[in-house]
């Protein structure tokens, strides 16, 4: 069982960063792939970028691609995502995700445990 707190959003300018943070309990959170999903209004979840156990493989979104990075530091249970260059098409609750599934994973149904979500809004 793993139980996920995201932190971090918040209302930014255009252009603007954000890291949102994932805590997670448990002592086997360096087992699980880690990943982002956000949902926007009206629109169904999508998903922003996922990490491996070990930090070896990471994936992306084509949306955000070069402006989103995501971490994560085991010894803290805890994973990241760098925002840059934020737009207000990033608007959107979002959530992380573990999956015990190998690889970093881009579909959600892979996703065993998720957090209640951080709202990140920007204006523009």
């Amino acid at each position: 069982q793993v139980q996920l707190v995201e932190s971090g959003g918040g209302l930014v300018q255009a252009g603007g960063s954000l890291r949102l943070s994932c805590a997670a309990s448990g002592r086997t959170f360096s087992s699980y792939q880690m990943g982002w999903f956000r949902q926007a209004p009206g629109k169904e979840r999508e998903f922003a970028a996922a990490i491996n156990w070990s930090a070896s493989t990471t994936n992306y979104a084509a949306s955000v691609k070069g402006r989103f990075t995501i971490s994560r530091d085991n010894a803290k249970n805890t994973v990241y995502l760098q925002i840059n260059g934020l737009i207000p098409e990033d608007t959107a609750v979002y959530y992380c995700a573990a999956s015990s599934f190998g690889g970093a994973q881009t579909n959600a149904w892979m996703y065993q445990y998720w957090g209640q979500g951080t709202q990140v809004t920007v204006s523009s």
